[in-house]
């Protein structure tokens, strides 16, 4: 009877040791087997789906030379051709520069823009803002600009901050600078000027 007490002690006391052991290896394999190869979850499945669907392609950069030499850069965040206007591209948050040959440049941003392959015309859709290297800020509802002759016109009405003081028109249209003539600017359709005076 000892005998059977004595070893159904020695079977408990093992019991007490081994069964945890074997719990926690167990549950190791458990956490082994439970892990996955790393999921590329920063690409997004249905923004590809899309991009196909569109046939999007991002940060699309354009260049090209007017007629008077000045060299024009068009990039944009993302482009897709026009469903109806094969020659038509659609682009979005566009910013354009233009380099013109005495040095001078201008700059337009806009949310929204297309490009007219054939015809060689930006339109800079939404709230525009234009800047000019001579310190003329711009901010107008749309912009279109000849890529063959580097004009630019405003689509409405326009704010104006110059080194001289503020205007507001109806109209403007930019050339393009050249080494006989500085860059020109027509204001058109109720201008009004606020004159700054610069003091000494």
């Amino acid at each position: 009877m000892t005998d059977t007490s004595n070893l159904h002690s020695q079977i408990v006391g093992w019991a007490k040791i081994l069964l945890p052991l074997c719990a926690l290896a167990l549950l190791s394999t458990l956490f082994l087997f439970a892990r996955t190869p790393a999921q590329p979850t920063d690409i997004d499945l249905e923004e590809v789906a899309r991009i196909a669907r569109e046939q999007r392609v991002s940060a699309p950069e354009f260049s090209g030379v007017t007629d008077d030499g000045a060299v024009v850069v068009i990039s944009a965040k993302s482009a897709r051709p026009d469903s109806t206007e094969p020659d038509t591209v659609s682009v979005d948050d566009v910013f354009l520069r233009m380099d013109n040959t005495d040095g001078s440049f201008v700059q337009v941003t806009a949310p929204l823009g297309e490009i007219e392959g054939r015809k060689r015309i930006a339109q800079f859709l939404g709230l525009a803002r234009l800047e000019t290297s001579t310190g003329y800020r711009m901010e107008t509802n749309g912009l279109i600009a000849d890529l063959n002759t580097g004009v630019m016109e405003s689509l409405g009405l326009l704010e104006i901050r110059a080194p001289f003081g503020e205007l507001t028109a109806g109209n403007v249209t930019f050339t393009v600078a050249s080494d006989e003539l500085g860059q020109q600017m027509l204001f058109t359709n109720g201008v009004r000027l606020l004159y700054n005076p610069q003091t000494p």
